[in-house]
């Protein structure tokens, strides 16, 4: 996609498109992290603390009330519409901070510099933006393209074997529905070894091809939420509990019940299931899922957004590399995926 820029030296590439638009006023938004580890590599930006605004670190605040507190300090920075935000940070921080773009004065142009594997592959490309509300993930949000989205790995040096593997869980699941030799390439064994580069520019390529042709999600671009109905509930689930989950991790779990999905609902071979098991047991290991969590988990699902009316409908595949979406299933079959994740794991690791 055009407005993503793989950068190889972000401080110049930050200050070069800052000058192309030619705002009235730099508005920043990071969070603790960002702000310590990732906000010097960009150089001086010569913006001062009254239009910085720093979040609290993780999804967990990802929420109406962080919002608020950023439209307060954008107005008292008086940003007019000719303002640009720069959001610094992972999905939590380029969700939220193009969402908040996008409704303060109607909408002001921004920014994404995405500073993790996970955002830089998957959250930052494609116009999605949004935040959590009620506990459902991204119930609340807008489609909106930003100017420029700079992709840098210079950033990854900067992030734990944990959020790496995160951002590894897209680029899995890029591979499962739309090109099976990517996925069958991917070095599982050794995921820490792997080029990043290479791996963030197919992923990009793939994620804006599905984008571009279907831009606001009226079809095609439902399969990229492989994964994701059982997964973002897990997420939901266990944000506020001792079983924390990165967004990665959770539609790990996600993947594998939805593979189980495809097999008994799309036909997918009993071969590619096993595979797909196989691949994010290796790489996630498992977590207990107590039979008392299971219904609640199940009952998250019926709030996602690719459901109509009474239906849940998810995207499964019919093999690795072809994903369709659309497909009907019953809350038993759900709970039925999740069981499998469990006998799966359990004979497995």
């Amino acid at each position: 996609m055009k407005e993503v820029l793989f950068s190889t030296h972000i401080s110049e590439d930050v200050q070069t498109i800052i000058q192309e638009i030619a705002p009235s006023q730099v508005f920043l938004i990071c969070d603790e992290n960002t702000h310590i580890h990732c906000l010097p590599l960009l150089g001086d930006l010569s913006i001062d603390d009254s239009r910085v605004f720093i979040a609290e670190q993780g999804e967990k605040n990802k929420n109406l009330q962080t919002c608020e507190a950023i439209w307060d300090k954008m107005t008292q920075a008086r940003l007019d519409r000719k303002a640009l935000v720069i959001n610094l940070g992972g999905g939590v921080i380029t969700d939220m901070g193009g969402f908040c773009a996008s409704i303060y004065k109607r909408g002001i142009r921004f920014v994404n510099i995405p500073t993790t594997l996970l955002s830089q592959v998957d959250a930052s490309v494609g116009g999605k933006l949004g935040i959590d509300f009620q506990s459902f993930k991204n119930h609340l949000g807008v489609f909106n393209q930003p100017e420029k989205v700079i992709v840098s790995s210079e950033f990854l040096a900067t992030l734990p074997d944990k959020e790496l593997r995160s951002g590894f869980a897209e680029i899995m699941k890029h591979g499962l529905i739309s090109d099976e030799n990517y996925f069958r390439l991917l070095n599982l064994g050794n995921w820490k070894d792997s080029t990043w580069s290479d791996l963030i520019q197919k992923s990009v390529e793939i994620k804006s091809q599905v984008v571009s042709a279907d831009p606001k999600e009226g079809g095609l671009r439902k399969i990229l939420n492989f994964g994701h109905t059982v997964g973002h509930a897990m997420e939901s689930y266990y944000l506020d509990g001792e079983k924390h989950l990165l967004h990665g991790e959770a539609i790990a779990i996600g993947m594998i019940c939805e593979a189980y999905l495809s097999k008994e609902i799309n036909g997918m071979s009993e071969s590619d299931l096993e595979k797909i098991s196989e691949a994010f047991l290796s790489v996630f290991g498992k977590i207990e899922i107590p039979k008392s969590d299971m219904e609640p988990i199940t009952d998250l699902c019926l709030q996602d957004k690719k459901n109509e009316g009474n239906t849940l409908l998810f995207s499964l595949l019919n093999s690795i590399g072809d994903c369709t979406y659309n497909i009907p299933v019953t809350r038993a079959q759900i709970m039925d995926s999740i069981h499998f994740y469990q006998n799966q794991a359990l004979k497995n690791v």
